[in-house]
């Protein structure tokens, strides 16, 4: 019995010695690729927004009620065309106020003109009322270049291309009510990191990403540069031209990918393939570590300057299970 026992074991423990090595002992499962011939793209991230080349933004410069509102989103404008009107009861009041006084002031003047005349008032007096009139008439300036204020107008000819508040709303100092610009052509007004900006020169390719045209191939050109940038954000801001024909309208994010260099007829490897400066090649079943020389670093690819050749495959991606000189099993072939 102890040696059939002891023979049991043995078995046993060959069984689980068995199952760990056939799912263990014959390595990870990976994915092997060959490297491809292809064009490296090296680009710098940024994100924008579409936008006119002419355009503006119509904003209050006082507190006030909105009293008359235009309904003219989308239809055409000229310079100066009233778009709105605020409150303005009490600023006439002071006006109407300020108008009584000028009058009284300007009988003043000339009821101490005609006694200096006659010898009954003197210089001083006549100065004084005369005093009091310009004070006026200064107040009354001032009130109605505040006036005007009151009154939203047009600044360019254009669309109103979005229109916000409704009568009664509070228009606040600084809020945006209009934006009036003209459709065409449009541009990309986009955010570059401080550390890609040197890869920037103006006339570059830019590869445009949107959720709202997800398959489709929407390129622009950098126009611009700004020579200064945002040190708190620490951005730099450019502008990209687009096409009249491209499909992206205004008001749209986009995410803008500028070619700051391409290689044609390049070795490229996916970019998950690499770690640091180094690859796992498959000997047969086994990974072999393999130091490279890259090139241009894209987001999906890589080019490989030096250290694999064509007929090889890498492991993609690589996973924390491969390591130098570890059995693994491919998953399949590259083509």
């Amino acid at each position: 019995m102890r040696a059939r026992h002891i023979a049991m074991v043995a078995v046993l423990v060959a069984l689980l010695g068995g199952l760990w090595w056939w799912m263990y002992g014959r390595g990870p499962v990976v994915s092997a690729i060959a490297p491809v011939r292809g064009t490296a793209v090296e680009i710098v991230y940024a994100t924008g927004a579409v936008e006119p080349v002419r355009w503006s933004k119509v904003t209050s410069l006082v507190r006030q009620r909105i009293v008359e509102i235009c309904d003219c989103e989308g239809q055409a404008v000229k310079r100066g065309d009233v778009l709105a009107k605020l409150d303005d009861k009490e600023i006439r009041a002071q006006l109407h106020e300020l108008r009584a006084r000028e009058d009284f002031a300007k009988r003043e003047v000339s009821r101490a003109t005609e006694l200096i005349a006659r010898g009954a008032a003197t210089a001083q007096a006549h100065e004084r009322v005369s005093t009091e009139l310009r004070q006026a008439q200064g107040l009354i300036s001032v009130l109605m270049e505040r006036l005007d204020q009151y009154t939203i107008t047009a600044p360019m000819d254009g669309i109103v291309l979005r229109q916000d508040g409704e009568v009664g709303e509070i228009a606040e100092a600084g809020s945006v009510l209009f934006r009036v610009g003209v459709p065409k052509p449009l541009q990309v007004e986009a955010e570059v990191n401080e550390e890609d900006i040197p890869r920037v020169k103006v006339g570059q390719v830019v590869l445009f990403r949107t959720d709202a045209f997800p398959d489709r191939r929407i390129e622009g050109k950098v126009r611009e540069i700004t020579p200064m940038g945002d040190p708190v954000s620490k951005t730099y801001r450019i502008r990209i031209d687009l096409p009249d024909d491209t499909p992206l309208r205004i008001g749209m994010s986009v995410e803008a990918n500028i070619v700051t260099r391409e290689k044609e007829n390049a070795l490229l490897v996916p970019a998950d393939a690499l770690q640091g400066s180094h690859v796992f090649v498959l000997a047969g079943d086994v990974a072999r570590r393999r130091e490279v020389k890259v090139g241009i670093r894209g987001t999906r690819a890589v080019e490989i300057l030096e250290g694999l050749a064509e007929q090889e495959r890498v492991v993609s991606p690589v996973s924390a299970a491969v390591a130098d000189g570890r059995r693994v099993r491919p998953e399949k072939t590259a083509p």
